[in-house]
């Protein structure tokens, strides 16, 4: 693009296609890392409350500001318990992980109950009879946003995998969690890196200048201006993907790499501002603060995944 004296890289990367809405507004996490060391949740959920900023040491070790603190901006994530409502081996069947064995709590609230109607108390017996054809553990868990100051009551369920040790040592863990409400200082720990997990902020239709940086044509081009030059050859008939159309601008989901927890913490006059956060409110307890901003809007469940 030699008519701009800036960077402009292209926007709409191929890499993303389809550009659609997301199907629901929590992210999916496909894949879990080994961890090693005890057992352990790989992962913790949190809403957004907003952004604020912090001086922190600099560790890079190319920086010129090397040890000194620097302005940082910062994210605030809102971590209320999570609570284990069973827990799921997972065995290889030659194509793929299948459930073996799963044991679901009993004395459930009656908010998660709402959700879920066929939860029954099943005893964990048969998840330790089969945990030698088990390679990999997940716990079965529910937010608990009352608990939270997003203001919303309906929870969310999904699974979190359980890293570290021998599968059989996961299991037990496992079954030690099962029916209990888990901390998020029992998942993540300062100074380590996160992967992070959103729906990103939804824009709802967007024409091609905005949702793919095309250049707005010339004052005296044939109108639109706002739309591509030309759709495609006469031959073959038809309009290829890459070509830039109109559509769906954000409610994406989308990954952001090795972010670092800063502080995981549970005073929330730590980092509450004056007023609340916007759109948002006060942090009522545990939070974990990520250096950085994250994909979604106030309110937006948040997936953090240990790297």
């Amino acid at each position: 693009m030699g008519h701009r004296r800036h960077s402009a890289p292209r926007r709409g990367s191929l890499a993303f296609r389809p550009l659609a809405r997301s199907r629901t507004m929590t992210a999916r996490i496909r894949y879990w890392p080994k961890a090693e060391g005890p057992p352990r949740l790989l992962g913790f959920p949190g809403y957004k409350a907003g952004m604020t900023h912090a001086y922190v040491l600099d560790t890079n070790e190319h920086s010129v500001l090397r040890g000194k603190e620097i302005f940082t901006p910062v994210t605030v994530l809102d971590t209320p318990p999570l609570l284990v409502l069973g827990i799921r081996g997972y065995g290889d069947n030659g194509s793929g992980l299948t459930c073996i064995a799963e044991a679901w709590a009993g004395n459930v609230p009656d908010e998660i109950g709402k959700r879920i109607h066929a939860i029954k108390p099943t005893s964990p017996d048969k998840v330790k009879e089969l945990s030698q054809r088990i390679w990999e553990v997940r716990a079965i868990v529910s937010t608990l946003p009352t608990r939270s100051g997003c203001g919303k009551k309906q929870p969310e369920i999904f699974e979190i995998a359980l890293g570290g040790g021998t599968p059989q040592e996961r299991v037990e863990y496992g079954i030690q969690l099962l029916g209990k409400e888990v901390d998020v200082s029992k998942a993540l720990k300062s100074g380590e890196f996160v992967d992070v997990f959103s729906i990103s902020k939804g824009k709802g239709l967007a024409g091609v200048i905005k949702r793919h940086g095309v250049k707005i044509r010339d004052r005296k081009s044939n109108k639109p201006r706002r739309n591509v030059a030309t759709l495609g050859a006469w031959t073959p008939a038809g309009v290829m993907s890459t070509v830039p159309r109109q559509g769906q601008l954000g409610f994406w989901q989308r990954t952001e790499r090795n972010k670092l927890v800063l502080t995981v913490g549970s005073d929330p006059a730590n980092v509450n501002v004056k007023g609340g956060f916007i759109r948002y409110g006060h942090v009522p307890g545990a939070h974990v603060l990520l250096k950085g901003s994250v994909p979604g809007p106030p309110k937006r469940l948040i997936k953090l995944r240990i790297c």
